[in-house]
């Protein structure tokens, strides 16, 4: 599907959007990200340094693309109750991605975002989102999507948009069909030898023994540490992982716990990488703090790739690319 698609890329973080993309023909023209930890990571693996804080770059100022991206920040809406559109958006960071198309007219958008977006303020911050894109020009099409029924080991929830302009005139969207998971946590640790500095050895580890462990479509939990708090709860190599996480404490912040060949540990970055869908020869921050933040704050690329596969198939789509 190489038609030398241009597109851009909104709060890029370390960069999926452009992964999954560009896996598909698409060429980046422009990126944003204001996290400078991140900007580095993505300027390592795709050459291109993303621009600052978006709220101060004109929208006139970006380069012509035919693709938009965005994993934009779930940040409250304040909603004055009326219209419920792209006045409405002003004052948030959805309200950026919303001007930059307004004035660039891009043929098909992909955005994501946390799956609570779909309910946050009693579903009225999502009709914000839907009725500001179609002000604009676009049909909206959304769904909220686990990781784990796309073949990645991890119980991952978002809600995923895909807008196609009007003017295309696309007929119906359908997001991909759910598909058995062929891949668990087991499948993507690293060695033993890689991951020592990751175990944990305390006196307050609990294991229930009864927990048969099989292979599962879902993350198992067979014990805890502590008072089992979140961060604190150990699972089964042979489920899926938990989401991944940037914040968060405990023993097994940001990734879990998992009795993995019999020790206890967290995951490592590149085993988080592995989770989202990550290739092999991605470049990650070179402090673990940063990368775990990093990766439990990205999209998951086969996700992303499967759905843009999709939508860039649609026989409308294709007639104007």
């Amino acid at each position: 599907m190489d038609r030398g698609l241009k597109f851009i890329d909104l709060f890029a973080g370390i960069g999926g959007f452009h992964i999954a993309l560009s896996s598909l023909g698409g060429k980046a023209v422009f990126a944003s990200e204001w996290d400078k930890d991140a900007a580095t990571v993505y300027e390592n693996n795709f050459s291109l340094r993303p621009e600052g804080d978006i709220t101060k770059i004109s929208e006139k100022s970006i380069p012509d693309h035919d693709i938009l991206c965005a994993g934009f920040p779930c940040q409250a809406f304040s909603i004055s109750g009326k219209q419920l559109g792209f006045e409405d958006s002003r004052g948030t960071l959805f309200f950026d991605v919303a001007r930059i198309a307004k004035e660039k007219q891009p043929k098909v958008m992909f955005l994501e975002n946390v799956k609570n977006l779909a309910r946050h303020d009693g579903g009225r911050t999502l009709t914000v989102i839907k009725k500001t894109l179609d002000e604009i020009g676009y049909d909206v099409y959304d769904k909220v999507l686990d990781a784990s029924k796309f073949g990645v080991p991890q119980s991952r929830k978002r809600i995923y948009f895909v807008c196609f302009r009007k003017d295309l005139k696309v007929k119906g969207f359908s997001f991909p069909s759910e598909e058995k998971l062929t891949k668990h946590v087991v499948d993507i640790v690293l060695p033993d030898s890689e991951t020592e500095k990751y175990e944990i050895h305390r006196n307050d580890i609990v294991i229930n023994e009864k927990i048969k462990e099989f292979y599962s479509d879902s993350p198992i939990r067979i014990g805890t540490v502590n008072k089992g708090g979140q961060g604190e709860r150990i699972y089964s190599p042979l489920g899926t992982a938990i989401t991944l996480s940037a914040y968060g404490g405990g023993a097994g912040a940001k990734t879990g716990l998992y009795r993995i060949n019999g020790r206890i540990r967290k995951l490592a970055p590149r085993e988080c990488a592995r989770l989202d869908s990550f290739p092999e020869n991605f470049k990650i921050a070179e402090r673990d703090t940063v990368a775990y933040k990093q990766f439990g704050n990205s999209v998951v690329v086969d996700v992303l790739r499967k759905i843009m596969k999709k939508a860039l198939e649609k026989k409308e789509v294709v007639a104007c690319l």
